[in-house]
């Protein structure tokens, strides 16, 4: 599947850290077609996101890619209510959704009645090979 093709993917994920190794390929599969600099910012927003619904949320967790021309919007559902947040950084880490503002133009969360979904917008403008 090609996600501009598409508009969009979506794969569900296990309760297990080892999933992150998976959706990290799912995702560059899709993305093929992007900068290796901005595949590499999708990787870690994503990475974080997915990393912290596994960590700090409940099942079912569920990844969407949603690709317009200008921008990419990575979405995670989760089964826990609980606002995703910033934390304190310690050595044990605090350091995701710094990250995910670091690496994104924009990012939120919407409550659900069953948990929400946290996502991230980035940009794509001139992150596509072969553009100027």
């Amino acid at each position: 599947m090609n996600l501009s093709d598409a508009g969009g993917g979506e794969t569900a994920v296990k309760a297990d850290l080892t999933e992150l190794a998976r959706v990290r390929g799912w995702a560059r599969a899709l993305l093929a077609d992007l900068t290796a600099d901005r595949l590499t910012d999708v990787v870690m927003v994503l990475d974080e996101l997915v990393s912290n619904a596994l960590r700090h949320a409940a099942p079912p967790v569920r990844v969407r890619l949603r690709r317009s021309r200008r921008s990419l919007r990575i979405e995670i559902d989760d089964g826990c209510t609980k606002a995703a947040r910033h934390r304190p950084p310690t050595s044990g880490g605090g350091r995701g959704m710094s990250l995910v503002e670091q690496g994104s133009i924009a990012w939120g969360q919407q409550q659900r009645l069953d948990g929400k979904t946290v996502w991230a917008e980035l940009a794509l403008d001139r992150a596509v090979r072969g553009t100027a």
